[in-house]
C-alpha cells in the first residue's frame, strides 16, 4: 500500500519541490500551508508521515508537533522537521516538541528519502507491537455536583456489561477523588503516584501497575481525597503522558474530568475523542452549561469530534426545565435524560457498590445502557 506523506510548509516552492521528489519515489502527497490546516488534515487524512516546517504564519511547527503528540489519533505519526533553522537550540526545541528527525534546508534528495524510509519502517514496527489507541471519552460539567463521577463510572460499567469489552475509568482530580470511599477501596493514590513521576517514567507498565481491579471488571485509576494532593493538578506533562498510556491499555477509557476548572483542562480535552457534557434541568445550571458548550465547540466538539449532552435530574420536583426548554436555551440536542435516583444512591452508598448494580433493571441503569449503546459504534471504529 502506498504511504501517504503530508507536507506542512508556508512556502509554495518548497511544497512543489518536496512533492516532486516524493511522488517520484511513489508516495502519495497531501500539503498544508499553515499550522491550523495541518492539524485538520492530520485528523482527516491520517498520513503515514509528516514533513513539517518551523516558521509559519499562524502557529509554528513546534506547537503543531506538540498538538499532534497530544492527540491519540495522531500521537504515533512520525514527524520529520524540515527547516532552515539550524541553530543547536532550534534542534533541541524540535526534539523536545516531539519530532523524530530534524533536518535543515537544503538537503540532498537521497538523504531526505533515506530518513523518510527509516521513519516509515519504524512506524510499521511500532504499529505491530503497540496496536491502536483506545477511544477516550471525557465526562465534564460546568459546575460540581451534577453527577459527572457517577455518569463516568456508570457508563464504564454499563459498556463492559453490554459488550464484554476491556474498559478503564479514571478520576482526574487529585485531592478530590470519590470512587475509593464510595466503593470501599483502601489505596486511592494511583493518579497521584503517576503525576509525581518524571514523564519518562510514565509508561504503559507503570500506568498498568497503578490501576485497581474491581468486582465489576472495570479497572480504575483512583484519585485520593486528601486536599494536599491537589498540588499535582498542574503537572500538565504528566497528565498528557498518563492519558496517552491509558489509551493504549483498553478499547475504551472513560475520564471523570469534573469541571473545566481543572488546571489541566486543555491538555485533557485535547486528548479526548469525544465529550459527554452533563447538565441538570435547572435554569442556572443550564446557563453555565451554555458557556462551557461554547468553549467545547471552539475546540472542535460537536463538529470534528462528537459531543453528547446528558441531563441528570436530582429532584422529583415538578419545578424543573423540560428537555425542550434546555435545548432551546443552549441550542443543543439533549441526547439522554437520567431520572432522579435518590433511593438507588442511598442503597449504593450503604452497600459500597456502583449505583447501576443496585437494581440492574431500573430505569436509571437502563438509561446508562442506552448511553453505552450510543457510543458503541465510535468505540469499535
Amino acid at each position: 500500500m502506498t504511504a501517504k506523506i503530508m507536507i506542512v510548509d508556508d512556502d509554495a516552492e518548497t511544497i512543489d519541490f518536496l512533492t516532486l521528489i516524493l511522488t517520484r519515489q511513489g508516495y502519495q502527497v497531501v500539503a498544508a500551508m499553515n499550522g491550523m490546516e495541518s492539524l485538520r488534515l492530520a485528523h482527516s487524512e491520517n498520513p503515514d508521515l509528516i514533513v513539517l516546517d518551523v516558521m509559519m504564519p499562524d502557529i509554528d511547527g513546534y506547537e503543531v508537533a506538540r498538538s499532534l503528540r497530544r492527540r491519540p489519533e495522531t500521537a504515533i505519526i512520525p514527524i520529520l522537521m524540515f527547516t532552515a533553522k539550524a541553530q543547536v537550540e532550534d534542534k533541541v526545541a524540535g526534539y523536545e516538541s516531539g519530532v523524530d528527525i530534524y533536518l535543515t534546508k537544503p538537503v540532498h534528495p537521497m538523504e531526505l528519502h533515506a530518513n523518510i524510509k527509516a521513519l516509515l519502517s519504524q512506524r510499521v514496527a511500532s504499529a505491530e507491537t503497540v496496536g491502536d489507541h483506545g477511544h477516550v471519552i471525557g465526562v465534564i460539567s460546568a459546575k460540581g455536583g451534577l453527577g459527572v463521577s457517577t455518569t463516568a463510572l456508570s457508563l464504564a460499567i454499563s459498556y463492559h456489561e453490554k459488550y464484554n469489552e476491556n474498559v478503564i475509568a479514571a478520576e482526574l482530580k487529585p485531592g478530590q477523588g470519590s470512587w475509593a470511599s464510595e466503593l470501599d477501596f483502601s489505596d486511592p493514590c494511583g493518579l497521584c503516584n503517576l503525576l509525581e513521576m518524571n514523564v519518562a517514567e510514565i509508561t504503559s507498565s507503570t500506568v498498568e501497575g497503578q490501576l485497581v481491579s474491581t468486582p465489576f471488571n472495570v479497572r480504575l485509576l483512583l484519585a485520593s481525597s486528601d486536599p494536599v494532593d491537589s498540588v499535582s493538578m498542574s503537572n500538565f506533562e504528566q497528565y498528557e503522558a498518563v492519558l496517552q498510556q491509558l489509551s493504549l491499555l483498553a478499547p475504551l477509557v472513560v475520564l471523570d474530568i469534573g469541571t473545566n476548572f481543572l488546571p489541566a483542562y486543555n491538555v485533557v480535552i485535547d486528548i479526548c475523542d469525544e465529550i459527554i457534557l452533563i447538565t441538570e434541568p435547572h435554569p442556572n445550571s443550564v446557563k453555565r452549561t451554555r458557556y462551557l458548550l461554547d468553549d467545547l465547540r471552539n475546540k472542535g466538539f460537536g463538529s470534528a469530534k462528537v459531543m453528547t449532552l446528558v441531563s441528570v435530574n436530582h429532584t422529583r420536583s415538578d419545578m424543573v426545565l423540560s428537555m425542550s426548554d434546555i435545548e432551546e436555551e443552549i441550542k443543543q440536542t439533549v441526547t439522554l435524560g437520567i431520572p432522579p435516583s435518590t433511593e438507588l444512591s442511598y442503597q449504593a452508598a450503604v452497600r459500597s457498590i456502583p449505583m447501576v448494580q443496585v437494581q440492574p433493571e431500573s430505569l436509571v441503569a437502563q438509561q446508562y445502557k442506552n448511553l453505552a449503546e450510543k457510543i458503541s459504534k465510535r468505540v469499535s471504529q
